[in-house]
């Protein structure tokens, strides 16, 4: 493996992918080099990259490989990384993190507010985006932390995050006076990561999927009723709340049909496909939002505490319905961002590369 690599891809293609070697960053005074250890690839890190231009995802890990152009950028992943080389007071190094990495070998960050729950990145660069993204959880200091359950954390800490926060917003406002909640793409996990919160707890859920998830899908046990997408004109025309993961024109369009006013919300939450769905949604869902909520109502160490709570009930579940397929070196992330990208990788399947 070289002393430093990056990743990158084509902002207009994101089937074009680049990968090249280079000299480890030094950190200056005030700043900390983090090594790059395991990370993992999903849906969620495709729509950082199809909507890195409007959601100014890309601004994260600017500039790219060294003498490239701007069309090409960083993908954000999730993942662990350790603490190499620390020029700031209070920051050890060896402490391993959990936080938001480029797809490259290190990272320099400038840490802030070090305490024992981690720190948060201040770089200039990052202080006018989403101050969620910009946080490195130490694993001596997390609630939600378990070293036996590494990869659970990769793959579905931050879809749980969404699915956590979204349920919330949901039941927050009553469910909106639906009757029944409609989830596309229901065979993802961030969508059954939702259904697990909101199951049981009002309206009837209904999980939209293709033929070949159907099953799947079924056997998670978080939706009382699953269907192809060619079966919504059989829905019950009642009110309906639609959350959309998928993104698909087509769904959407069926779905307006066939409630006409009784679909009183309809929500993007995200896509697994490779179109944006922001603007012909009614609303955007954004977990940041109803997170700085919760922080005024339930503080920091509450919202911490809830979402820990709902991470251990969940994991009973996620750990019956993943297998982890494990690479090693950047190729095998390159190779695991194209799986995902083309859609190869089932629903039960979770890629995690290795450093």
């Amino acid at each position: 493996m070289p002393d430093s690599w990056t990743f990158a891809v084509a902002r207009d293609d994101l089937s074009r992918t680049l990968l090249t070697e280079g000299t480890t960053p030094r950190p200056a005074e005030g700043e900390a080099l983090l090594r790059v250890d395991r990370v993992g690839l999903t849906a969620n890190n495709i729509t950082y990259a199809v909507l890195g231009e409007s959601m100014r995802y890309w601004e994260f890990f600017p500039g790219g490989p060294r003498g490239l152009g701007p069309e090409w950028g960083l993908p954000p992943l999730w993942g662990f990384a350790e603490v190499t080389e620390s020029r700031v007071p209070g920051l050890e190094n060896g402490l391993r993190v959990y936080g938001y990495l480029p797809p490259a070998g290190h990272l320099v960050v400038r840490p802030e507010r070090i305490d024992g729950t981690g720190f948060r990145d201040g770089s200039a660069h990052r202080a006018g985006l989403p101050s969620p993204y910009n946080a490195y959880r130490s694993t001596t200091g997390d609630a939600a932390y378990h070293p036996g359950q590494e990869d659970l954390l990769i793959l579905f800490r931050p879809l749980f995050f969404t699915s956590f926060m979204l349920a919330d917003q949901v039941a927050d406002n009553d469910f909106y006076g639906a009757r029944q909640l409609i989830v596309s793409s229901a065979s993802s996990k961030t969508a059954y990561a939702a259904a697990f919160e909101l199951h049981g707890r009002g309206p009837r859920l209904i999980g939209l999927t293709s033929p070949g998830n159907v099953e799947f899908t079924r056997s998670l046990g978080c939706y009382d009723e699953v269907l192809t997408y060619d079966e919504v004109d059989g829905l019950d025309q009642v009110p309906a709340v639609y959350l959309d993961l998928s993104g698909s024109p087509a769904t959407r369009a069926a779905l307006h049909r066939r409630f006409g006013d009784r679909l009183i919300r309809d929500i993007a939450v995200g896509l697994t496909g490779k179109q944006p769905n922001a603007d012909a949604a009614g609303e955007v869902f954004f977990a940041p939002v109803q997170m700085r909520k919760r922080r005024l109502d339930w503080g920091r160490e509450g919202l911490d505490q809830r979402f820990a709570e709902a991470w251990h009930r969940f994991t009973a579940l996620a750990g019956k319905s993943l297998d982890v397929l494990a690479g090693e070196g950047p190729e095998a992330l390159r190779q695991a961002w194209t799986d995902v990208l083309d859609g190869r990788v089932p629903p039960r399947a979770g890629r995690v590369v290795q450093f």
